[in-house]
């Protein structure tokens, strides 16, 4: 089970902004259930009485209050930008520039399992419409080479296969990994946990490269393409720290020729709706993906949830993210910071 934490922010003409983060564990990321709930708690308190609609303030106001905790943070800014969208009744996309592609490329995770059952599985859903898949890896070089090599062999024409290893190889064990995909029409992402190794990795191979982890500021993203020759970068908002962030960063990447995923560590329609407005706002010719979080989950929490067609999203058309949130289908609230 993946907790997800959601945020109600009340202005006082009763308007709302709605907010979500959902972190994974405790290993994936410096950040954890109870310790983003406890810091979206300290974060509120120093901003009672403040506009929401004025976000750089709101911005200001916690980085001055809490360092990092960029999960915490990301839920709070999501609901700010949410409030500001209705109460000009414009949806996020809007407010951020304008909507540049009415739909865009979903991608899907491929659970680590054996070669045959993955194969399956990308066999499945490519019948439904996606073309991205992100094929779990970052153990045995050998076999997952083989698991690769499977799933690349067998995937439609026009596929794109991305081995994301999270920066679970050593640097000894990516060197062998890249090696035996090496002639592949694959993916690289994040080989490595730290940077610098995923940059000596590359040079050893002509597969195309995708960071993740690696890139939580404007520094790493300059670098992941000078330094790591890296080609995408995969943009999280709970990584981040919210829209705010995530759009800055995504116009930086697609500014230097870089594609981009948008997504975030986990989430249902909440966060759906943020990583949908944020792809619909991006340069079609540089977005390698997103992900619809809420449609691998069962729990949902809104009325007209965001939607995908034939393997693409669709981001919904409302003021601020677009959705209406169903009060009824939540559980009492943790605690209140008026």
């Amino acid at each position: 089970m993946q907790l997800s934490t959601v945020i109600r922010l009340v202005a006082d003409n009763e308007m709302e902004g709605w907010g979500e983060v959902s972190t994974l564990a405790g290993t994936y990321l410096p950040s954890f259930t109870g310790g983003t709930r406890a810091a979206i708690q300290e974060l509120a308190e120093g901003l009672i009485g403040l506009d929401p609609r004025n976000i750089s303030r709101i911005r200001q106001i916690m980085d001055g209050r809490l360092l990092g905790q960029q999960s915490a943070k990301s839920a709070i800014d999501m609901a700010c930008w949410d409030l500001f969208g209705k109460s000009v009744n414009l949806s996020i996309a809007e407010l951020l520039g304008g909507v540049l592609q009415e739909s865009f490329p979903l991608y899907e995770a491929v659970p680590l399992g054996s070669p045959a059952a993955m194969v399956d599985f990308v066999a499945r859903r490519s019948a439904a419409g996606i073309r991205t898949f992100q094929l779990k890896v970052g153990n045995d070089p050998y076999e997952d080479a083989d698991r690769v090599k499977e799933v690349a062999a067998a995937a439609k024409p026009g596929t794109t296969v991305i081995a994301d290893s999270n920066g679970g190889w050593t640097l000894q064990k990516a060197l062998i990994a890249v090696r035996e995909m090496a002639g592949l029409d694959v993916y690289v992402e994040q080989p490595c946990r730290d940077q610098e190794d995923c940059a000596l990795v590359k040079a050893t191979t002509t597969l195309p490269m995708v960071l993740d982890e690696s890139v939580v500021d404007v520094a790493d993203l300059y670098h992941a393409k000078y330094r790591a020759g890296a080609g995408s970068v995969n943009l999280k908002l709970s990584r981040l720290g919210g829209i705010t962030p995530l759009a800055t960063m995504r116009d930086l990447a697609q500014s230097l020729g870089l594609s981009v995923t948008i997504e975030d560590t986990w989430g249902g329609d909440i966060t759906t709706s943020a990583t949908a407005q944020l792809a619909a706002s991006s340069r079609p010719e540089l977005m390698l993906s997103t992900s619809f979080f809420n449609t691998w989950t069962n729990e949902h929490i809104a009325r007209d949830p965001p939607r995908s067609v034939d393997g693409r999203g669709i981001a919904p058309t409302g003021a601020g993210l677009g959705i209406d949130v169903d009060m009824s289908r939540l559980g009492p609230p943790l605690f209140s910071v008026r």
